[in-house]
């Protein structure tokens, strides 16, 4: 098994115990690791906000407090202001050795009060593996560090964030930075984990490499990626022929994005079966797509026999006309790109898939293929994506905040890109055009969701620059194209 990058490798909250383990059996002492894990926030905190000359602590009872109190006493030990807020009077094992230390050292005890009065406030009260909403003095202390005003920086995971599935319980620390420690938890890149952990960074805390290799990742981290120089002889034909189907009356528009997105991407030819109101507009927004008005499926037939790709869903509709043009596209068993109401049609008449297939569906859409609910969906993201592409025997993309790509093996990406400008009407449909001018490309199925999904939220984070609010799915093309071509 070739040894993951831990920059890039997501795992479990008992794969890293596992790791922490593995470490402490190499001959890393426990109170060692904590020291380092306590360097590395001191060395972030110090990075971040250089000017900051007083911190507080919020520290708990475990190892994660450990970790606080370490940080305070070294933080003291360079010369800064800390002081420590504890839950409890004691603390076990290694945590109670830290706590023992900063005490001996002459460091004190505070109340809530002190936050207030802080440069930077550290979060060391739970860590990874919290299961449940924080109570007691618990949730009063994360409610003050919440209340407060200066930059919060959490140590592991933010306090009340599940670290497996990133969903927030109530209270959760919102931090300004968070420094994980050995591992990634895969809950921080997805669902509420974004949110909550803000400016992330990972502190290995120079662990072997040969700890890492006996550890498989639960998921990935998508990296940024490019597709390779054409040769000087290219033609259209060479890089496929996507046909979206979809647009219905009124929604035209969705139709037109997703063939406009798969030619950004470098798709050679891209026809669009629609409506026939829709093809005089679509062809004087874009000259170079080609509209065909269509009525009933048979007149299908003729676009399906010359597309190589079908992107099926944006603005389909559910009525009769979707209907058939659903069903006679699957018939055909072409690579396809489902979305929107070709999942909703999915979910409520299922149909044999084609051997290459890719879904995309946002967390209600999801939950109806899975006869669940959208809150159990965004309960375990990892769970929901993998268990669609199983159902399906196909490639899954759950969008949301990190979005998820599986497969019917059990791999799993995470999306560390995107922004909520990209929350806007149409964003879907150019996501759909993306994926299926990669598959025209030539990509197989995960690849060119991995691709796709990562260009996609890019681009959107490059069109974002202007501003977040008033973001149109239409802003990511020309991001798209530069994108593609490795010029941004």
């Amino acid at each position: 098994m070739p040894m993951p990058d831990p920059q890039t490798a997501l795992c479990t909250t008992a794969q890293v115990r596992a790791l922490d383990r593995a470490a402490i059996e190499a001959g890393i002492a426990g109170i060692e690791l904590m020291e380092r894990a306590a360097r590395a926030a001191l060395d972030v905190l110090r990075q971040r906000w250089p000017q900051a000359r007083t911190l507080c602590v919020a520290c708990g009872p475990g190892n994660n407090g450990g970790d606080g109190f370490l940080l305070a006493a070294l933080a003291r030990e360079a010369g800064l202001q800390a002081s420590v807020v504890a839950l409890g009077d004691h603390a076990p094992g290694d945590a109670g050795l830290a706590r023992k230390r900063f005490l001996g050292e002459g460091g004190a005890l505070a109340s809530a009060a002190a936050l207030a009065d802080a440069d930077v406030c550290v979060d060391a009260l739970f860590g990874s593996g919290l299961n449940r909403a924080p109570a007691g003095d618990a949730a009063t202390l994360i409610a003050a560090l919440n209340a407060q005003a200066r930059p919060v920086l959490a140590l592991d995971v933010p306090s009340g964030l599940d670290s497996d599935s990133g969903t927030a319980f109530d209270p959760c620390v919102r931090a300004t930075a968070t420094v994980c420690f050995v591992g990634w938890k895969r809950g921080l890149f997805t669902a509420h984990g974004p949110d909550q952990c803000g400016e992330r960074s990972l502190a290995t805390l120079d662990i072997a490499d040969r700890v890492y290799a006996g550890v498989e990742p639960d998921a990935t981290l998508l990296v940024p990626q490019t597709l390779p120089v054409r040769p000087r002889d290219s033609h259209k034909g060479r890089y496929g022929h996507v046909l979206a189907i979809g647009g219905d009356l009124g929604t035209g528009g969705a139709a037109r994005m997703c063939g406009e997105a798969a030619m950004r991407v470098g798709a050679g030819l891209v026809s669009i079966a629609t409506r026939e109101a829709n093809v005089g507009p679509i062809l004087a927004a874009r000259p170079e797509l080609m509209p065909h008005g269509v009525h009933v499926p048979r007149n299908l037939e003729p676009l399906l026999a010359r597309a190589s790709v079908l992107a099926v869903g944006p603005g389909l509709g559910q009525d009769d006309w979707g209907k058939g043009l659903w069903q006679a596209a699957l018939d055909a068993g072409k690579p396809t790109v489902l979305d929107a109401d070709g999942l909703n049609l999915l979910a409520a008449a299922p149909h044999a898939l084609p051997e290459t297939c890719v879904l995309t569906p946002h967390p209600g859409e999801a939950a109806r293929l899975l006869g669940t609910t959208t809150a159990a969906v965004q309960a375990d993201r990892f769970a929901a994506a993998r268990t669609l592409a199983q159902k399906y025997r196909a490639v899954v993309v759950l969008k949301g905040a990190g979005s998820l790509v599986a497969d019917p093996e059990g791999r799993v990406a995470v999306c560390p890109w995107g922004n909520p400008g990209m929350a806007s009407g149409g964003m879907g449909d150019v996501l759909t055009g993306v994926i299926a001018g990669l598959l025209a490309q030539g990509l197989d199925a995960w690849n060119a969701a991995c691709l796709g999904v990562g260009l996609h939220a890019r681009a959107g984070d490059l069109a974002a620059r202007a501003g977040e609010r008033g973001l149109l799915a239409s802003d990511l093309f020309s991001y798209l194209r530069a994108l593609v071509n490795g010029r941004a």
